[in-house]
């Protein structure tokens, strides 16, 4: 496997060594990229007022970002497989760094739309390409690893949040992006220097009958996608129009709103690692299930909540299970994919429930511009139903 000749052989290394510095470079570089991406929920109030569109129009931006960096997380995957992984690594900072800097430039609604294609692109790959040089470094402690990531992305949330408020108190929502791009092509120079391996540019296969026969054909692989998909269409209509939500429908400031919104990833930083290790050790399946029933009475709470507190807490358990979910179930996923195809099955694997979930900001919107966002977040609750059925029925399968 490409990347573990770093590895030493009798420890697999989570901070130290070649193999711990390779791990926190990727995973600082997801976590700019998370930044930069979850700036948009709690900028999405002031860009609506300021681009003078409606919340449909950007749900429908916010799905077209999710849905370009769902399709190239395949792309990204299969080059990665039959390139190198320096390759896609490097080559998508760059094509994120383009992305950020047009974000810096939109004054007009279709303009924002490309440069947030320009952006999916760039994080399609990239994100592809951190899990699997995770998956490659790390076997007996995939899970820890992968938590640890979901654990500095929602440090990354957090500093989002924060972000947000502090652009919009002393310039406009344009402004935060610009040193994101910055920071990006400075890991990408960084990565360029010191990451092992060499540059492959040929003509890539894509082999997408024989990757979909593969993960469809095992029925525990095929039960655990459908779940993903549904989870990840509830996550992403949450999380995009939560800040929204407390604004419009709970009467906070955009302040406490971006603040509410931040609770989330700071919860998810110890919440995480936390889930990933014990995943590890009680099974992961069991795991996903018990973080599913978490999410589900935490947004079932978040809409009868009547104060602040009662809010927050709900928050708070909301952020436990969604933010647990992924990374214990992607390393269970991990597990079943063979060596030679990893890249490319994690990606079509991240294309087929990223493109449907992306949906799920342009159903908040639309459901939310016809009744409200309470209405449209019950939709989001039967979603993880479904999902945590499927779940429950892949321990009956193995």
């Amino acid at each position: 496997m490409e990347g573990s000749s770093g590895r030493e052989l009798s420890e697999e290394q989570l901070f130290r060594g070649y193999t711990g510095r390779l791990f926190l470079g990727i995973s600082l570089g997801l976590c700019l990229l998370v930044f930069g991406r979850q700036l948009l929920p709690p900028l999405l109030p002031t860009i609506i007022a300021d681009l003078s569109i409606t919340p449909f129009q950007a749900g429908a931006a916010v799905t077209v970002l999710g849905a370009t960096r769902a399709v190239n997380q395949y792309l990204g995957g299969r080059f990665a497989d039959a390139l190198s992984r320096k390759t896609v690594l490097v080559g998508s900072l760059l094509v994120l760094v383009v992305g950020f800097v047009l974000l810096s430039m939109a004054f007009a609604y279709t303009f924002f739309v490309f440069a947030v294609v320009i952006v999916g692109v760039g994080a399609g790959a990239y994100n592809v390409s951190t899990r699997t040089i995770a998956a490659d470094l790390y076997v007996a402690k995939r899970g820890r690893a992968f938590g640890i990531q979901s654990a500095l992305i929602n440090i990354a949330g957090v500093g989002a949040a924060g972000g947000a408020a502090l652009v919009l108190a002393v310039a406009t929502w344009r402004s935060g992006f610009l040193p994101i791009a910055a920071m990006m092509l400075l890991v990408a120079v960084v990565f360029h220097f010191r990451q092992r391996g060499q540059y492959v540019v040929r003509r890539v296969e894509l082999e997408i009958t024989d990757t979909i026969r593969r993960l469809f054909g095992h029925e525990a692989t095929r039960l655990v996608i459908i779940a993903i998909v549904l989870f990840t269409f509830a996550w992403q209509g949450m999380i995009t129009f939560l800040p929204a939500f407390l604004q419009s429908e709970r009467g906070f400031s955009p302040a406490l709103a971006s603040a509410g919104f931040g609770l989330i990833y700071v919860i998810g930083v110890g919440a995480a690692p936390v889930a990933g290790a014990v995943s590890d050790r009680f099974g992961k399946v069991q795991i996903a299930a018990g973080a599913l029933l978490c999410a589900i009475g935490g947004i079932t709470a978040l809409l009868v909540a009547n104060s602040t507190l009662l809010i927050g807490g709900s928050i708070v358990f909301l952020a436990i299970g969604f933010l647990s979910f992924s990374p214990v179930i992607l390393a269970y996923l991990m597990d079943t994919f063979a060596d030679g195809s990893m890249a490319g099955d994690l990606g079509a694997t991240k294309s087929i429930y990223g493109v449907i979930g992306s949906l799920g900001p342009t159903y908040v919107g639309l459901i939310a511009g016809l009744w409200s966002y309470s209405v449209a977040f019950i939709g989001l609750i039967g979603c993880l139903v479904l999902s945590l059925l499927l779940v429950v029925a892949v321990e009956y399968t193995t």
